[in-house]
């Protein structure tokens, strides 16, 4: 069979296949698979290891309108099939991201959309005004749903708080909007179905999972203060499918679906309940290429299939 290049050091793919995923006004991802935020920090430092060039976007750390130092360690711990985190969104604040990194990612093919966060709606719209129109800056990507701050899941759990947020934000700018959304609140579907009304071009889910860690040897939980954070990794997969299926029922714009992606198989059983595009988190901190495997399986898998799109893997029960 002809083949077309994927790119250096990766599989072919059919002639006739598009790789690319449309997220909304004019931005198109050249493949669907990206590295989370949190996990890939600003593209940076994680660029050295991990060709950057070749990913289909990078969500950065959560940005939030000033510098936050972030929680007292300890922040992480591990758990079966897991981590829990309680990083607090440390960030150097926005003004940084828009005149130290945002100028180096201009000169990059991978788009950059920049994970957005706030305490309440205010911040969140004055950080996507200082975003909007700024070259390197591809999208937003708006933080919703972070469990591990005060307020971080007050807008995401309830469709009405966030699709005011959502509507505010969009009226600042016109950046793609991504909005990223909590597998904590009662109803997914209808957070999701709120937030496209209010003018999100696309949503991304799940953020992590509430969870808690005990130390029987110290009598408490491992993590400061509450002792909760949030849970990610390969034990969320099967919880980050179910609601990927069911958000993908509920709405019609681009899905991109988060969740204890470690291998291609996993990015594609996303496919297959309604993603159009993927992004790989925690199995970066193991294996700092991980998306980059993620992304030569896929390609693999269309060239065997001989696909002509990422959307002939869904599940013809979904539409």
């Amino acid at each position: 069979m002809e083949t077309v290049s994927g790119g250096a050091g990766s599989p072919g793919h059919p002639v006739g296949f598009d790789p690319t995923v449309a997220i909304g006004r004019g931005l198109t991802l050249p493949n669907p698979v990206g590295v989370a935020s949190g996990t890939f920090g600003y593209g940076f430092d994680l660029g050295a290891l991990c060709p950057v060039d070749r990913l289909g976007a990078i969500f950065t750390k959560g940005t939030t309108l000033h510098p936050r130092p972030g929680n007292d360690p300890p922040r992480v711990a591990e758990t079966p099939a897991g981590m829990l985190n309680a990083i607090g969104l440390q960030n150097p604040g926005v003004e940084v991201v828009r005149r130290d990194y945002a100028p180096r990612w201009r000169d990059w093919a991978v788009p950059v959309l920049v994970n957005v966060a706030g305490g309440d709606i205010a911040e969140y719209v004055a950080v996507a005004r200082r975003l909007d129109g700024v070259a390197g800056v591809s999208g937003l990507e708006l933080n919703i749903s972070c469990p591990n701050v005060a307020g971080g899941l007050d807008f995401g759990i309830d469709p009405r708080p966030a699709a005011r947020c959502v509507a505010a934000v969009r009226a600042a700018t016109g950046l793609p909007l991504v909005v990223k959304l909590s597998p904590n609140a009662a109803d997914v579907a209808e957070v999701a179905r709120a937030v496209v009304g209010a003018g999100a071009d696309a949503v991304s889910l799940v953020n992590t999972v509430v969870g808690l860690k005990v130390s029987l040897a110290l009598g408490r939980p491992v993590l400061p203060g509450a002792g909760t954070g949030g849970l990610s990794g390969p034990a969320i997969k099967p919880i980050a499918l179910a609601q990927v299926a069911r958000v993908r029922r509920a709405v019609e714009v681009p899905v991109i679906g988060i969740g204890g992606i470690r291998t291609a198989t996993d990015a594609l059983e996303f496919m297959v309940v309604g993603a159009d595009a993927v992004q790989v988190g925690t199995a970066t901190f193991t294996t700092p290429r991980a998306a980059l495997d993620v992304l030569d399986g896929c390609q693999a898998h269309a060239e065997r299939h001989r696909l002509c799109a990422w959307r002939d893997l869904r599940w013809s029960a979904l539409g």
